[in-house]
């Protein structure tokens, strides 16, 4: 008696495992194990959907003859009744994943990014270091210019002893030092410079000698 209930349950175990099989499911999970043990069919890029024991194939290969052995391999599986092919030929895909792909297009896309900030910071630095530094020089021979100018006015001026005031300018702003001999020289000085092309103002140090 347990002997006949154990070939029974066998028996029912075979049934279920025979059905499995031949189900839509089982069908799709036999044809894309048989393409992946076949070493002339790039399983990955094959994609298997069963309906109604009609098989569809999507997805794209490398070439014809790939192309065709993939439908061939799933018109011989058990349980199947037709092959839809829809299998596209053309280059196929690089293996690497999504994730590391775009892990490294982001790592590129960062370097350049720093790499443009980088040489725009230093395109900037360059520039306002070449400006200041014209402007410095410009300012040096614009005061030099001015200081110049006020001197030899000095020279050329009758009661004013022009080798005896001192000239100094800084950014426009002329300084005067040294001795006269009266206010009226000194005055006559201050007028002078003040009258002078880009004198923004005069400070008076001279001193009236006794």
């Amino acid at each position: 008696m347990q002997q006949r209930f154990a070939i029974l349950i066998s028996a029912a175990s075979l049934a279920v495992s025979v059905a499995c099989s031949q189900s839509d499911t089982g069908i799709t999970t036999a044809v894309k194990t048989k393409l992946a043990a076949d070493d002339s069919v790039k399983a990955s890029e094959i994609n298997v959907d069963t309906h109604d024991h009609v098989v569809t194939l999507n997805g794209t290969v490398a070439s014809k003859a790939e192309k065709e052995r993939a439908t061939l391999i799933a018109r011989n599986t058990k349980g199947v009744t037709d092959v839809v092919d829809d299998i596209a030929v053309g280059a196929v895909p690089a293996a690497t994943s999504g994730t590391e792909s775009e892990s490294y297009g982001q790592k590129a896309e960062d370097t350049a990014h720093d790499a443009k900030v980088k040489t725009e910071d230093a395109a900037h630095n360059a520039k306002v270091k070449s400006e200041n530094a014209a402007d410095k020089t410009g300012d040096v021979i614009a005061d030099a210019a001015i200081t110049s100018e006020v001197k030899t006015k000095f020279l050329a001026e009758p009661g004013v002893s022009g080798l005896d005031i001192h000239v100094d300018t800084d950014n426009g702003v002329v300084t005067l030092s040294g001795n006269v001999k009266t206010k009226a020289e000194a005055n006559k000085a201050m007028t002078i410079a003040r009258g002078s092309k880009g004198v923004k103002r005069v400070v008076n140090h001279m001193k009236i000698a006794a």
